[in-house]
């Protein structure tokens, strides 16, 4: 019987959290035209604080013999979510936006991750958020470019400049999972943290919606 590649493995797994995130009301409204602009903020936002906890922990993980393949500083965000924001809010952004609970839950598990020295945790979190961007987020980029006349100001979080191919970038990123030896329960490990954080992606959509409907 052929064995399965884990990054297949690992797709199929997944779809369904996938799916469900994807499938958020707040998503689906920002992508349809019917979010305004105060609602992609408050996503950029939340972006913001994610990001800083997870490419501070790829810091942590440079030196990991398993991890740092899948450390690319060409997939770094926060240089465009900062200027995404400063663009947005103006120059006093950091003052305006502050991390919802779901938010903050999602950042504390990334931390705990990067505090156990869990290379099959972060790189979870890392596949979870940059396969994700380099998928689904070209589209959602082009769309707010649309819905809200964004050139590349606003929008650069969206825009990986450095990667000519994210088709053929997600290839090799899926060949270096499948190269990875990890024992079977290990990759049920990763897979398990995949789920959890699609979940928590969920979560702060659902945040979100709940905010601007309190405002």
């Amino acid at each position: 019987m052929a064995v399965i590649p884990f990054s297949q493995a690992l797709r199929e797994r997944t779809w369904t959290s996938h799916g469900d995130s994807e499938g958020a009301s707040f998503m689906k409204d920002l992508m349809s035209g019917e979010g305004t602009r105060e609602d992609y903020i408050a996503l950029v936002a939340q972006h913001f604080f994610m990001y800083e906890a997870l490419e501070s922990a790829a810091g942590k993980f440079a030196s990991d013999p398993v991890a740092a393949a899948f450390i690319s500083p060409q997939l770094t965000r926060m240089p465009a979510l900062v200027a995404d924001l400063e663009f947005l809010l103006g120059p006093d952004w950091r003052t305006k936006i502050s991390a919802l609970p779901s938010t903050q839950r999602y950042v504390d598990r990334i931390n705990e991750v990067a505090a156990q020295n869990w290379a099959g945790g972060f790189i979870a979190h890392h596949y979870t958020r940059y396969m994700g961007d380099l998928s689904g987020g070209q589209a959602i980029g082009r769309l707010m470019q649309r819905h809200f006349g964004f050139e590349t100001n606003g929008v650069g979080f969206y825009l990986f400049d450095q990667i000519a191919s994210p088709k053929q970038f997600k290839e090799t990123y899926r060949d270096q999972l499948d190269a990875v030896e990890w024992s079977d329960e290990e990759r049920e490990r990763v897979i398990d943290e995949v789920i959890v954080a699609y979940r928590f992606n969920t979560e702060v959509f659902i945040d979100l919606t709940a905010a601007k409907a309190a405002a």
